[in-house]
């Protein structure tokens, strides 16, 4: 009769499997995570509600008259609630902000507002007067001067004409 030859059992086994495919599903975490946010030229996606994350050493960026167009509707800066043309004040003046969430990374998950790299867009919250919370008002400024007005909690955007 042939003689049996049983596979090792126990702890050693196991792991001599397993790490490889430990390894591998790090890998491609890490890879999922480094490539979800990358920039791309399609503004028609669609992801999940935008959350604001602390970006060390936020900035302000002033707006000109040359601010790339994004497609949006526009308002008028002077169509704006009184409570939002102080928040653009603010802006412009770098701070302070009243609330710790205010001049923080703004990723529009949403899509609405056009694509940029990472770390392009921030958010300013606008006082709604009654409200008991930071509210659904929002101006979000671009890098390079463009600002865009939501009172609706980033359903909709307008981008603002400053100065008008």
């Amino acid at each position: 009769m042939g003689t049996v030859t049983s596979l090792p059992s126990g702890r050693g086994s196991t792991l001599t499997w397993l790490a490889p495919l430990l390894v591998i599903a790090l890998v491609v975490g890490l890879w999922w995570v480094a490539t979800r946010d990358t920039s791309t030229t399609d503004s028609s996606s669609q992801g999940t509600r935008a959350t604001a994350t602390t970006e060390p050493g936020g900035t302000a960026y002033p707006s000109d008259a040359n601010t790339p167009d994004s497609g949006l509707d526009t308002i008028a800066e002077s169509r704006l609630p009184k409570e939002a043309k102080a928040t653009l004040a603010l802006i412009r003046a770098g701070g302070p902000y009243p609330y710790d969430q205010d001049d923080k990374t703004f990723q529009n998950r949403e899509g609405i507002l056009p694509q940029q790299k990472r770390g392009y867009y921030r958010e300013y919250t606008v006082e709604t007067p009654g409200s008991d919370d930071r509210g659904a008002r929002r101006i979000v400024g671009g890098r390079d001067g463009d600002r865009y007005w939501t009172d609706d909690h980033y359903d909709s955007f307008r981008q603002i004409q400053e100065g008008q």
